[in-house]
Parts: structure tokens; C-alpha cells; sequence
């Protein structure tokens, strides 16, 4: 962390994304990137970075989670017409890496598993590795097998082991899941 108040790059970890504007006075829409709302509704320190860029502080007032979506709503100090907050979409929401919620024995944070390999725990053949998390109702890994990108649904049946300490994964794919 620098005297200004700017975090070096390694010091930060995305939790959203921005998405789009929300209404006329400055709101703006998050995709989370983390299972933890209080990220999101809790005012405090964040930062904001676009990709390519360096990370710059922002104060959040507020949020709050939009009925029916699987989105948050924020405010962020400053930010008051619908032009300012178009400006913002693309962005990144990020938090200070140790501003981690402790975890029970067992629980991992899911943006932990990017850069894991995924093996096949039939034959413990590697298959690729985690590349990015999506949420799409349930949460999906996305993949790198080869030069191509396979999306594998982050539910037990599928994904029944995590070894973060090893640094692998487990699946049990159902047939033709990965030529997909």
C-alpha cells in the first residue's frame, strides 16, 4: 500500500465487476465475483480498476443486493448522475487481499481455485486449468483445455474434490462435458 492510499496491484483481489448504470443519480449494478455480500453493502474502502490500469481508492456508501437478480446495487462517494456512472462500467470492484473473511475447516474462497489444474479423478489424468469463475445461477469454472475454454458447472456431483493446498481439482464429468 502506498502513502497516497493506492494498493500495489498484488495487494488487491477483484470481488465484481461493474455492469451497468442503475437509474439516474449514480448507482451502479455489480456482478459479484464474491459469495460474501457484505463486500457490497458494507460502506468502506474499495478500489476500482480498469483493465490495463492501476487500482485508484473509492469510497462505497452503500448497497444492496436487486430482488430477483443475482446483482448488487452500490454507491460510490462521488459518483451522482447516470453519466458518471457509465463511465465506471467495465471496471472492476476490488478489496485488500487480507480483508478476507475467516473460513471454517473445509471452506475455500472461490476465487481461490483460479489457476488450479482440473484433473479427471477416474484415472487422475490433468485436463486443463481454472481460468475464471462465472456465476450464471450456479457458479461455472471455466476451463483451459488446450486453446479451447469448457464450462464446468462448480456443483458436488461434478467438482467432488478441491485441493488447494495440492493445487488441483477433482471432477467426475457426465459424458461429453468436456468435448463440448
Amino acid at each position: 500500500m502506498t502513502a497516497d492510499g493506492r494498493a500495489e496491484a498484488h495487494d488487491l483481489m477483484v470481488v465484481g465487476r461493474l455492469v451497468a448504470a442503475q437509474g439516474l443519480r449514480g448507482e451502479l449494478r455489480v456482478l459479484p465475483l464474491s459469495d460474501f455480500p457484505e463486500r457490497f453493502t458494507r460502506a468502506g474502502r474499495r478500489w476500482l480498476r480498469r483493465p490495463g490500469a492501476a487500482a485508484r481508492p473509492v469510497e462505497l456508501r452503500g448497497g444492496r443486493i436487486l430482488p430477483g437478480k443475482e446483482l448488487f446495487v452500490v454507491r460510490l462517494e462521488g459518483i451522482d448522475s447516470r453519466e458518471g456512472a457509465e463511465a465506471l462500467v467495465g471496471e472492476e470492484l476490488l478489496v485488500r487481499a487480507d480483508d478476507r473473511p475467516r473460513l471454517a475447516a473445509g471452506e475455500f474462497h472461490l476465487l481461490d481455485l483460479v489457476g488450479l489444474e482440473v484433473r479427471l479423478l477416474e484415472s487422475g489424468a490433468a485436463v486443463g486449468t481454472v481460468t475464471n469463475l462465472l456465476h450464471a445461477g450456479n457458479d461455472l469454472l471455466e476451463v483451459a483445455i488446450g486453446e479451447r475454454r469448457v464450462l464446468i458447472p462448480f456443483v458436488r456431483p461434478i467438482v467432488p474434490e478441491v485441493h488447494l493446498e495440492q493445487g488441483w481439482i477433482g471432477i467426475t464429468p457426465p459424458p461429453g462435458l468436456l468435448e463440448l
